[in-house]
């Protein structure tokens, strides 16, 4: 099965700027559509951005679209999570997950793959 490994986390000031990646090892990344998702202290996780596995296909949550920018490179078997202009809500443990369902989804049960998250904190 795929492990996932989130990094690039860290402290930004708002209106700055993160690059996250999500490095796969251990199966293809290709295989799997790519979901990234964040929870803040004491909130449910919620759904950010998804990749299909060709990257041809891409949500977002309203919260961060034209902000955030979900890519991959199957040949280097990441996904990156760009998030620009960031604000204080953002700050929260980002997640990737893998899921080999067809088509990608925002419900985060459907992803049965994921990495141990790393932390973006947005200060103001």
């Amino acid at each position: 099965q795929v492990q996932l490994a989130e990094s690039g986390g860290g402290l930004v000031q708002a209106g700055g700027s993160l690059r996250l990646s999500c490095a796969a090892s251990g199966r293809t990344l290709s295989n799997y559509n790519i979901g990234w998702f964040r929870q803040a202290p004491g909130k449910e996780r919620d759904f950010v951005a998804a990749s299909s596995t060709s990257g041809d296909i891409r949500e977002y949550a309203d919260s961060v679209k034209g902000r955030f920018t979900i890519s991959r490179d199957n040949a280097k078997n990441t996904v990156y999570l760009q998030m620009d202009s960031l604000k204080p809500e953002d700050t929260a443990v980002y997640y990737c997950a893998g899921s080999r369902r067809v088509g990608i989804s925002t419900n985060v049960y459907q992803y049965g793959y994921w990495g141990q998250g790393t932390q973006v904190t947005v200060s103001s």
